[in-house]
């Protein structure tokens, strides 16, 4: 007989004797049963089964129970939970300051109700673990000025103060101002040492950054004050790493790791694949299983993304064919995406609509979208078209698509075509994303948007920046007009693209702090051929590194070439 079954049928034995000796309704008798349901190891069943018994039969005066039942159905059944809590409040059953943290954790809504009945019962400032649970609970519903007014408020905020508030900035995007508060409970009360938690916390909010320096000095921070690395706080380093453009320090950290999970692998195989060596990535796949650990739904992705970045087509089809025949895991529509695009990428773009039109899912606009994309690189412009038609049904107000499209067209020279796209996007009063590239140096983030001015150091920059395309063109650069915008002369079409914004990010720092080998930039969309090809001639003939993390993955430039080996 399963566990779950056997668990169960000892709860409804036990009960059956209690109500067969008239003891159901004694307090001592009922509160021990209670407290047996309830067991940390008791599954989600038993903590419902006691809940519908206390509803049944009250134990007065003695919250003790009730906490522990709630504290078990705050996961499973969060409705239950406050229905259970009402019931207390209806009966008079006192609550405690433990009481109102898990009902909080329970409720996962607004929590002005809970709020209110905090306040009326005196259950604020003066009980910390109270005052925690609420900054936590308004912080994560996104009201993070309540959340920070009850932070100070606190006479003596204690870890989890400071913990749950670093954490609901962090979590709401909010990175900058995560960071400065964990800055703030270092200078202002030193005696706190942080813990695993709130560093996890941190290093989210380094990797929204994106921010190197500010990485390493994390992670040193953690060896100085002594944490061990565990495998929450290893697996983020991992992820940090890769999302500030260095994986060596990813697969560094990885392989200093005593132990490592799932999720661990994932991180790492994650990495490798968008810093464009997916070779190494399905290696760490395969590796993964060999160590005896059963790849989830999250790492089929990644190798499946390996596979993708790298061409790696057939490969990729024994991934995505293994995962079901296998290992008995069923493809979500991330996993037939990642084959569209897996085929679109090598030009497979036949086959790839046909996987779609064959797909047992029913396809969203992200997989059209991928298939979309696929077309218009390889100048399939009939699929395209019906690719964009699939899409207008399911997401009509997508500006990619509109611009996809249109540089289809331009790439053709089809002008007409290219500007009844734009128009019908203008009337659809659908705005382009601008394109922003952001630099980190020394803690300061520089900001530039394609073609705006509005930088203090601006003259500097374009006319630098116009001596390095002046330069680099001597080199062999030559510039991609095909997608620029409109149907003009080609020395306009140049001044245009000389302005894309991650140009003017590499000319500032060459510019400005000449000492870097390594340039970093983030780019909030994906990054074009001109730019492409201009920074594989800027890092030859500079001799700099220069990593860019686009929408889609990363592209280090170094020597002359991508990573990507322009495939991507």
């Amino acid at each position: 007989m399963p566990r779950y079954y056997s668990n169960m049928k000892s709860v409804y034995n036990l009960h059956a004797t209690l109500i067969k000796h008239g003891q159901h309704d004694n307090p001592l008798s009922l509160r021990a049963f209670i407290l047996r349901c309830a067991n940390s190891s008791s599954p989600p069943d038993t903590s419902r089964y006691a809940a519908s018994v206390l509803l049944r039969f009250p134990i007065p005066g003695d919250s003790f129970p009730y906490n522990a039942v709630i504290r078990h159905l705050a996961l499973h059944s969060p409705s239950l939970a406050l229905s259970l809590f009402s019931h207390m409040h209806r009966t008079n059953i006192p609550f405690d300051h433990f009481t109102f943290p898990l009902i909080l954790r329970a409720s996962r809504l607004n929590p002005l109700n809970i709020h209110s009945l905090v306040l009326k019962l005196g259950f604020h400032s003066h009980h910390i673990y109270v005052q925690n649970a609420l900054i936590n609970s308004y912080g994560t519903s996104g009201s993070l000025h309540v959340s920070l007014k009850l932070f100070n408020e606190t006479p003596n905020p204690d870890l989890v103060s400071w913990s749950s508030l670093i954490s609901s900035f962090a979590k709401n995007g909010f990175p900058n101002e995560a960071l400065t508060l964990f800055q703030q409970m270092q200078l202002c009360q030193s005696h706190i040492l942080p813990d695993g938690v709130i560093m996890l916390s941190v290093i989210s909010a380094v990797s929204s950054l994106g921010a190197l320096e500010l990485g390493i000095w994390v992670q040193a921070f953690i060896s100085r004050t002594g944490l061990n690395l565990t495998v929450p706080l290893g697996t983020a380093l991992i992820n940090m790493y890769s999302r500030c453009g260095d994986i060596d320090r990813s697969v560094k950290v990885f392989d200093e790791m005593p132990h490592r999970n799932v999720v661990t692998w994932t991180a790492l195989i994650n990495g490798l694949a968008v810093h464009g060596r997916g070779r190494e990535a399905l290696e760490a796949f395969y590796d993964m299983v060999e160590s005896g650990l059963k790849p989830d739904r999250v790492a089929f992705m990644g190798a499946l993304v390996a596979c993708s970045h790298a061409g790696l087509v057939e490969e990729g089809r024994w991934v995505f064919e293994g995962m079901w025949s296998v290992y008995g895991v069923e493809p979500a529509l991330e996993h037939y995406g990642c084959m569209v695009d897996l085929l679109g990428r090598a030009g497979m773009v036949l086959e790839a609509f046909e996987f779609v039109e064959g797909m047992h899912a029913k396809p969203n606009s992200v997989i059209w979208r991928t298939l979309l994309g696929a077309c218009v690189n390889h100048n399939h412009l009939g699929l395209a078209e019906k690719a964009k038609e699939r899409i207008k049904k399911l997401d009509p107000h997508h500006d990619g698509d509109y611009v996809l499209l249109s540089n289809a067209y331009g790439g053709v020279g089809n002008w007409v075509v290219k500007e009844e796209v734009r128009n019908s996007m203008r009337n659809s009063r659908i705005v382009k994303e601008p394109a922003i590239s952001l630099v980190h140096i020394d803690q300061m983030v520089h900001e530039f948007l394609s073609g705006d001015n509005s930088h203090p150091k601006w003259d500097e920059i374009s006319r630098f920046l116009g001596s390095i395309i002046d330069t680099v063109k001597l080199g062999g650069y030559t510039p991609s007009t095909s997608n620029v915008l409109h149907d003009i002369q080609e020395e306009e079409k140049e001044h245009y693209l000389g302005y894309h914004s991650e140009k003017l990010a590499v000319a500032f720092v060459l510019l400005y702090h000449r000492d870097r080998k390594t340039i970093r930039v983030i780019k909030n969309i994906r990054i074009c051929y001109d730019c492409h090809s201009f920074m594989k001639h800027v890092s030859g003939f500079f001799d700099r590194d220069i990593v860019i993390r686009d929408r889609n993955r990363f592209h280090h430039f170094s020597k002359g070439s991508c990573s990507c080996r322009d495939f991507w």
